[in-house]
């Protein structure tokens, strides 16, 4: 194998929960309450129904295939020339996904703190700084996530001191216009929530593989409870007029104001988001490097790494002119283009893999009794 590295079930969750919610956390409110109003907290809820989706198929294709990425068992269920083209879509997909990550990590960082920075400057030193991590391989990841992923995770508990600013009026009624507003509001949450797919490249590598579904849930479960609890904080605190912020979460952050002395703790929110932001970076720049590797057949991917993170940057550039531009990818074309790559093209490699099993049984001759 071309990783040595072995990881455990508990840190590949901590590894895909940032891997969904690191960017989700920015803008869900804001992009879900456009739709859903005042049920906006509802629609993490149905657009988790496709992450527990993905991971059921590639859970199903890594028993099939236990010893194998998508990347290499794509070959074996449809054909090697067809395996290579839908491995090549595949990594086109991840390198397209790791610029867009990046270029909204600059967006950000550039917007709320550093208007005049250059940005290569800001996603240059990301992907820098990322690359390292991949050099050192799967081991420093997971410990890396072992680390930064539960402060990542701890920060809606400083949405206590928002109590005294939270009205519990603006979230009812709940469901007044049925369930479709809810259900409109998930079409692009599902297609964050389909990333968990990713972990395909991670369950070969696992020290206790038969774990590997339950963390699979846990760390869906745990991007539920997360995305729902920010949802229903910036409701409260801002009503259905949350659609007017970029950064719903950066602003509610700046409401915290405790006997004028604790307050200002947008600068701490963002240090800590960073940490999330820096772990899902790596997960997609680790996966399309060692998902290239694989697609070459090299013995190491190690040599690639700088290439991949010079094309990253420039993916990063081309991807849009401006944030604008970028936002209406992100609401318009990213829930369905992200489900088509890490859900439908699983999901038919394994019907194929069900019906190739089936149909080599029914050509293997039936023992006769003498």
């Amino acid at each position: 194998m071309i990783e040595k590295g072995k990881i455990s079930a508990f840190q590949m969750a901590l590894m895909i929960i940032p891997t969904v919610t690191a960017t989700a956390v920015l803008v869900v409110p804001s992009v879900t309450a456009r739709v859903a109003g005042r049920d906006m907290w509802i629609s993490p809820i149905f657009g988790s129904l496709v992450g527990f989706f993905s991971l059921f198929i590639v859970y199903q294709l890594h028993k099939h295939f236990p010893e194998k990425s998508i990347i290499q068992y794509s070959g074996d269920i449809i054909g090697r020339i067809p395996g290579k083209i839908i491995g090549l879509i595949y990594l086109f997909f991840l390198l397209h996904s790791s610029g867009i990550i990046t270029r909204e990590y600059a967006d950000f960082i550039i917007a709320a703190f550093l208007p005049r920075t250059p940005m290569i400057v800001v996603m240059g030193g990301m992907i820098l700084v990322c690359a390292f991590t991949v050099l050192s391989g799967l081991e420093v990841l997971g410990r890396a996530a072992q680390v930064f992923v539960p402060i990542f995770m701890a920060t809606p508990l400083l949405f206590i001191l928002l109590i005294p600013d939270l009205k519990l009026e603006n979230i009812v009624p709940i469901m007044e216009h049925g369930m479709m507003p809810s259900i409109l509001g998930a079409v692009i949450p599902q297609g964050w929530f389909s990333e968990v797919s990713l972990i395909s490249m991670f369950l070969p590598f696992l020290t206790d593989c038969e774990k590997g579904g339950k963390w699979g849930i846990i760390s869906v479960i745990v991007i539920i409870l997360h995305l729902v609890i920010i949802n229903i904080v910036c409701l409260l605190l801002y009503g259905e007029s949350v659609t007017s912020y970029a950064f719903p979460v950066l602003n509610a952050f700046r409401y915290i104001s405790v006997a004028t002395f604790f307050e200002h703790l947008e600068a701490v929110v963002v240090i800590i988001w960073v940490m999330g932001a820096f772990i899902k970076i790596s997960v997609f720049y680790y996966v399309l490097v060692l998902g290239t590797a694989q697609w070459l057949n090299l013995s190491d991917y190690r040599p690639i790494v700088f290439p991949i993170g010079f094309l990253v940057c420039l993916v990063c550039i081309w991807a849009a002119a401006n944030g604008q531009e970028l936002g209406r990818f992100l609401r318009s074309i990213s829930p369905f283009y992200i489900p088509s790559i890490m859900t439908f093209i699983p999901m038919l490699l394994l019907l194929f893999a069900i019906i190739k099993k089936k149909m080599r049984n029914k050509r293997q001759p039936v023992p006769t009794n003498p």
